[in-house]
């Protein structure tokens, strides 16, 4: 099924600033959140939209990708391949949109009663950056590429607590556990109270006596993961898409950050690119275009053969349909163009020039421009009409 424009669910202008779209999620996330409806799972899903739309629309680069290439551009097309917003969970919203209501901890702690802001994870890891380079037949079919990456990683012997043991780790009297601390503040509009993350266990709601010994106390570690990065066929050099979950480990059990992938391209020897068309230079003799020929040509999925009719003039573009990219959001297909360019000899031997002098004075080598032969831009039009 495919995903609603990030716009639409937020119910903003493509024009819209920062405080507007911020705006629209805070009242979408106050009217679907899953505390004012209980055992709902259309509001819950809804509640989840509008985050994944938010968090898009809220950073700059995202954002941008997001106007020029669509959901292909943050990896929203991937076929559960872990990109972009795809996949988020209630948790992800509320470690990452924890401040989205200014001093409440939690995403609505004020609003109600605190609810999922008392459940607060640990602090998120750090993004990862890496680039991808691809050839044109993976950019075509599509690859999974496999890559090694030196990251974070959580801790294997205390499993991220930090602690050298299960007897190391106590309640934080601070925040007894609940890794929120409440404040009752007067102001002019009279007593308010706010929650915000406990100071003392950095919102993990436990305290550790003795370290692990591994980890130093941290819960992380850097070690070598290799990933496994599922690429949709049609991506474009400058694309990035990004892996959720697959940055850098969260400290105190909180979640992981992205892996962001740059695409770049590898040129091909003998095809260029041209959006989702392929684009080949096909250099033919006089005598060949002159009495008509068979060549054979490249193309991504290897060498067929066209027929290159008698008279066939310089510059003339054969089409092979379909045989171009696909667009990389999974609709419409690319062709193939080719470009006719008559081969003139630069260097020529005695006999060559004599006949070439007779073919000169030939009535039938003279221009004679028709109907069928105009120029570059006119044929270019009639394809691009076709």
């Amino acid at each position: 099924m495919a995903k609603r424009d990030f716009y639409e669910i937020l119910g903003v202008s493509r024009s819209a600033s920062k405080e507007e779209i911020k705006k629209a999620y805070r009242q979408l996330a106050i009217k679907y959140h899953p505390d004012k409806n209980p055992d709902n799972k259309e509001a819950e899903e809804k509640f989840k939209e509008a985050a994944e739309a938010y968090e898009i629309l809220s950073d700059e680069d995202k954002k941008a990708r997001y106007d020029r290439f669509g959901h292909a551009g943050v990896g929203q097309n991937t076929g559960g391949g872990g990109f972009g917003g795809a996949g988020m969970t209630m948790d992800d919203i509320f470690s990452q949109f924890g401040d989205i209501f200014g001093e409440t901890g939690g995403p609505f702690g004020s609003f109600f009663g605190g609810g999922r802001g008392s459940q607060t994870r640990g602090e998120r890891g750090s993004n990862l950056r890496i680039k991808v380079t691809l050839d044109l037949e993976e950019i075509a079919k599509g690859v999974t590429k496999k890559i090694k990456v030196k990251k974070q990683v959580t801790c294997d012997q205390c499993n991220g607590s930090g602690a050298k043991d299960s007897s190391s780790v106590t309640t934080c009297t601070t925040c007894r556990g609940a890794g929120m601390v409440r404040q009752v503040r007067t102001t002019i509009l009279g007593q308010m109270q706010t929650t915000t993350t406990c100071p003392t266990c950095n919102g993990s709601g436990q305290m550790v006596k003795d370290r692990c010994t591994k980890c130093k106390g941290d819960g992380r570690m850097y070690a070598e993961e290799l990933i496994e990065i599922p690429i949709p066929a049609g991506v474009a050099g400058g694309m990035e898409l990004s892996m959720r979950g697959k940055g850098n480990a969260g400290r105190n059990g909180g979640p992981a950050g992205d892996l962001l992938i740059k695409i770049e391209e590898k040129p091909h020897e003998e095809l260029q690119r041209d959006g989702m068309n392929l684009i080949y230079d096909l250099y033919l003799n006089i005598a060949d275009v002159a009495l008509g020929t068979s060549v054979e040509v490249p193309t991504i999925e290897g060498r067929v053969k066209i027929k290159i009719p008698p008279g066939t003039q310089s510059g003339k573009i054969f089409r092979l349909k379909g045989k171009g990219l696909s667009h990389v959001q999974e609709y419409g297909q690319g062709d193939q163009l080719i470009h006719v360019n008559v081969w003139t000899p630069k260097n020529m031997n005695d006999e060559e020039k004599k006949l070439m002098e007779k073919l000169r004075e030939s009535n039938n080598f003279q221009p004679h421009p028709g109907k069928g032969d105009r120029g570059f831009f006119d044929r270019m039009r009639d394809y691009f009409k076709d």
